[in-house]
């Protein structure tokens, strides 16, 4: 099912937290609202789930404009961080809970439940109660009960920032895979970039209430529309270099670009995977040594540049010690500049 926000804007007294919201969904879409705290992106969510008015603009589920319908008429589902379960029922009178509200006959109550239960894998586990189960069976509870209504659309608020690091790698795996047999069209929420790269056909990332960009994760990586998301997507994050431009070089550390530009105030920046530690005469830029990292399959090496700091995605061999000199080359290909005054690319 397609949903639409179509100029939607949320105020609460002169705070504006939402302002000219435009997004189109697709059916079957998995997208990712994605940003920092107060960006926006739960009120989004609660709005299209009929948790929060709109001050102004519409929102549609298919052809239908259901900006004043009741939050149970929308035919959503939403799945939210603390999962929200009973505990004095059974996983399995959980999982049933919206169909028992619906009325929907007893026998045919246990068919639904046991057949989504065996898609999350908690067919063994239906006669625990939510005490008795770890933190990742829980989600898999909360997600079993959202799939069971078969809803039109699936809301997700930060289903898995109480998961430890590696059982939320394992969810992931889980929720992508789910969606992708089920079709439904869903919408997640998270601060979490990596959530949102991995899981994501589309990533709309927000800042202060406005979008700054809608893309697929590759775009939104490769190619970021402004200074903020080149440096809110990337882990390291990108390296900015600041000073003025002139056709097309940095001056000062009198670094190379891809454009012809001259700027007063600009930022080039470069991720850390596309510098190279580099020998004499080879460096694009040279500088001391701040720190070493090992990360496991490569190092991370900060460098001191006179006062900007850059740092680099080394081998995991790497050893040297802080304080000493290195080089470092990229190419200007891989450069991304932006005006500073006003975070604009320039291309």
């Amino acid at each position: 099912m397609p949903v639409r926000f179509d100029r939607v804007a949320k105020r609460f007294g002169d705070v504006d937290v939402l302002r000219d919201f435009d997004l189109a969904v697709q059916p079957g879409e998995f997208v990712v609202l994605l940003g920092e705290s107060g960006s926006g992106k739960t009120t989004a969510l609660r709005i299209l789930a009929g948790l929060e008015s709109a001050t102004s603009g519409r929102v549609l589920i298919g052809e239908r404009d259901v900006t004043d319908v009741l939050p149970k008429n929308r035919d959503v589902a939403m799945v939210f961080q603390s999962y929200a379960l009973y505990p004095h029922k059974t996983v399995a009178e959980n999982v049933a809970y919206p169909l028992d509200v619906r009325g929907v006959a007893k026998d045919e109550q246990r068919a639904q439940v046991l057949r989504v239960a065996r898609q999350v894998q908690l067919d063994a586990l239906l006669e625990r109660y939510p005490r008795q189960l770890s933190g990742g069976q829980r989600q898999r509870v909360a997600l079993a009960r959202a799939m069971v209504r078969r809803p039109a659309v699936f809301l997700m608020d930060e289903p898995l920032s109480n998961l430890d690091a590696k059982l939320r790698g394992h969810m992931r795996a889980e929720l992508k895979h789910l969606q992708q047999q089920l079709g439904v069209t869903t919408i997640y929420v998270t601060h979490d970039q990596i959530e949102a790269m991995t899981l994501a056909h589309r990533v709309a990332l927000l800042e202060r209430g406005v979008l700054q960009q809608l893309d697929t994760p590759a775009r939104i990586y490769n190619d970021p529309a402004n200074l903020f998301v080149a440096g809110f997507i990337g882990a390291p994050s990108m390296n900015f270099l600041r000073g003025s431009l002139v056709d097309g070089r940095l001056a000062g550390l009198d670094v190379p670009t891809a454009t012809r530009a001259s700027l007063a105030q600009a930022v080039v920046g470069v991720r850390p995977e596309d510098c190279r530690v580099a020998g004499a005469g080879a460096a694009t830029l040279e500088g001391r040594i701040y720190t070493v990292e090992l990360i496991g399959d490569h190092t991370l090496i900060t460098l001191d540049l006179g006062g900007q700091m850059l740092t680099v995605k080394g081998p995991k061999d790497f050893e040297r010690a802080d304080g000493g000199r290195l080089g470092v080359s990229f190419s200007p290909a891989s450069t991304y500049v932006f005006d500073e005054s006003g975070g604009e690319r320039v291309r």
